[in-house]
């Protein structure tokens, strides 16, 4: 088990700009891929980019892709977000499919640094009430029940299937059938 989780920053959940509660907006602005035409490290980004790259573009017209042909260097990545991050990320050796992985990850990422959670709930407006939990308008009597409880273990709004109405219904027409045939 390592402590390395002891030296992140940490913070409260947040947004950017409450995005997705009215429209959402991709944080991914510009990807950069940097490879090598001749190197084998970059054999992925370079398939990647003659296979895969059109059908990524046009599924994510909000983010722009450049291309960056560099001589003996090693391929990397490098995603900028709309807050300015940026994260770079090396691609030595990487295949086509990880490079997809890799590209589709930082397309759903925030730009927001990766932190330690200091709570797992947080509002800007706290309430004096307290955390709403399941049990919070309960009835009492449930705490100190001990289950199985024959009331309390039945389903609340318990309705009859359809094959109990039907049955129902031909008990209802069997009774009324003797009684309407003497009469006639």
């Amino acid at each position: 088990m390592s402590n390395s989780h002891l030296f992140l920053p940490s913070g409260f959940i947040r947004t950017p700009l409450q995005n997705g509660l009215g429209r959402y907006i991709p944080q991914l602005q510009r990807v950069t891929l940097k490879f090598c035409k001749n190197n084998g490290g970059s054999r992925g980004v370079r398939d990647f980019i003659e296979s895969d790259l059109m059908e990524f573009a046009k599924s994510n017209p909000g983010t722009v892709v450049y291309l960056k042909p560099r001589r003996h260097r090693s391929p990397c990545m490098v995603a900028e977000y709309l807050n300015g991050e940026r994260e770079y990320l090396s691609c030595h050796e990487f295949s086509r499919q990880e490079v997809h992985k890799w590209l589709s990850y930082m397309c759903t990422r925030s730009g927001i640094p990766v932190m330690r959670f200091r709570k797992y709930q947080h509002t800007d407006y706290p309430t004096i009430q307290g955390v709403w939990n399941p049990f919070t308008h309960q009835a009492p009597e449930i705490s100190v029940a001990e289950f199985p409880h024959e009331v309390l273990s039945k389903p609340a709004d318990l309705r009859p299937s359809a094959t109990e109405q039907l049955i129902e219904i031909f008990k209802r027409t069997q009774i009324e059938e003797p009684a309407s045939k003497p009469g006639q």
